[in-house]
């Protein structure tokens, strides 16, 4: 070959490199989403014994919700502290996968504020998935570990950030900086919420003023001037403007003129701010948690958020039953609202097992065993999803606890204890049951156990046994009715 033509296709060569590398490295852009026709808030409900874990609540327009699950968390942490607050619920650019992180905090095992701020847990909670229905084993992300004297890790959110193709994960740590210790926001980046950059100062107020709560929307059509705005809980409900994740911040104002502030301010002290775009418009939702008098979340709305005198309150909400604490909201399209809805039916009410011979008693789980009950406290102790059989989906059935998500009854040994699905063949065959007319009663129901067909739920004791069924006494025992 010629030296000028391997001169030419070298360069050639060279520019395709060039090319490739750069498709390589060039941030992507998000993929097209089909159009928003839901919403999906994810929050805690409070200080309860299973209130701070993760709840979730569907809305078709944005300000009447239905909690999902009978009311009842869908996710339960098993890690850190074993309670969860201020969850934060994110979709990759393309839609094919989400994150829950959430502060990994219990302040109902009896954990004090104080320690909880000064010795707390410094990672969040992550769970993962592709479909948001079925989600990852919960795993500690350890964010505020390298920040010197951190105390804590509280109230994360993440945004994906086009500029660098990946996340920048935020979150309020105390610590002390400059000879003062209060909490500020730091921020992480990564790509997977696995791995992470060294955590970076974010957000400083400076002076003694300290900050925990602040949350980032997207607005890429730049209504009001910029293209990210972000709500901040530091004694007012400061909004600020950028046109970049991680650049310079403009200050548009605060709330004050509708009597509304984080405390310094007085009026109606709020924090949790969380943002909500209406599907189809551009009309945003600023969502308010009404901690100090204990009314929950409280919208106002906007058309343009380059100034704070557009926002408006709203009294047109329902909020569900549910109280509503710290979280976030994703607008959902057609195809993600038909799986969540089709997973936790929003206004289903969940089921109980009426004993036959006792018929003010209940089956239910107490510290993980199960028997029958009246007067049952609290009454989801009470209260199941009859599902499709985990071994058997045709004509079988398994019932799925609403305040332990994940867990189900099942025989152990043919005794029942109430416990978290571990994805077995021997667990799902030993949680699934025929549903065959009342062996005392036709119009009421008996559970024939699938993989002991011999053997049916009965009581003995007051306790849930697995058990031939013999005696008319233990045909009496083996009948229930299911309620809701």
């Amino acid at each position: 070959m010629p030296r000028s033509r391997t001169r030419l296709s070298t360069l050639f060569a060279l520019a395709c490199l060039i090319l490739v590398s750069w498709s390589v490295a060039a941030p992507k852009p998000a993929a097209a989403l089909d159009p928003f026709t839901g919403y999906l808030m994810a929050h805690f409900t409070g200080e309860s014994a299973n209130g701070e874990q993760i709840y979730l609540a569907h809305s078709t327009d944005g300000v009447h919700w239905t909690d999902l699950n009978s009311g009842g968390p869908v996710l339960l942490s098993t890690v850190g502290t074993r309670g969860v607050r201020d969850p934060a619920i994110v979709r990759s650019p393309a839609g094919d996968r989400y994150w829950i992180i959430a502060t990994d905090l219990r302040i109902a095992s009896g954990t004090s504020w104080s320690d909880a701020a000064n010795a707390g847990s410094k990672s969040l909670v992550v769970w993962e998935s592709t479909d948001l229905v079925n989600w990852s084993a919960p795993r500690l992300l350890n964010v505020a570990g390298a920040i010197s004297g951190a105390g804590d890790a509280w109230a994360p959110e993440a945004i994906y950030n086009a500029a660098t193709g990946d996340y920048v994960v935020y979150w309020a740590t105390n610590a002390t900086l400059n000879g003062v210790k209060k909490h500020r926001i730091y921020y992480v980046r990564t790509s997977d919420f696995r791995t992470f950059t060294a955590p970076q100062l974010y957000i400083d107020r400076g002076a003694g003023q300290g900050i925990i709560d602040t949350q980032i929307v997207e607005v890429p059509g730049s209504v009001g001037g910029y293209r990210y705005y972000r709500a901040s809980a530091d004694g007012h409900i400061t909004v600020e403007a950028s046109n970049s994740v991680l650049g310079t911040w403009t200050t548009i104002g605060n709330l004050s003129h509708l009597g509304i502030s984080n405390g310094t301010g007085g009026g109606n002290v709020v924090e949790g701010p969380m943002w909500m775009q209406f599907n189809g418009r551009n009309e945003w939702a600023l969502w308010l948690d009404q901690y100090a008098t204990g009314r929950g979340y409280m919208p106002i709305t906007s058309t343009n958020l380059g100034s704070t005198a557009n926002f408006q309150t709203r009294s047109d909400y329902a909020l569900g039953a549910s109280r509503k604490r710290h979280g976030s909201i994703l607008n959902l399209t057609a195809a993600e609202s038909s799986r969540v809805l089709a997973r936790w039916p929003a206004g289903a009410a969940p089921n109980r097992l009426q004993s036959y011979n006792f018929q003010t008693r209940y089956v239910r789980h107490a510290n993980f065993d199960v028997r029958i009950d009246a007067n049952v406290s609290p009454t989801q102790d009470a209260q199941f999803r009859v599902v499709p059989g985990l071994a058997n989906n045709s004509g079988y059935v398994s019932f799925e606890s609403v305040n332990f998500p994940g867990y189900y009854l099942r025989h152990v040994n043919f005794d029942f204890v109430l416990a978290a699905n571990d994805g077995t063949a021997a667990f799902s065959s030993s949680a699934t049951f025929r549903q065959v007319a009342g062996l005392a009663d036709a119009g009421w129901s008996s559970f024939q156990s699938y993989s002991n067909p011999d053997r049916y739920i009965r009581h003995y004791n007051y306790l849930l046994k697995l058990e031939q069924t013999t005696t008319t006494q233990a045909r009496a025992d083996a009948t229930f009715r299911v309620t809701t």
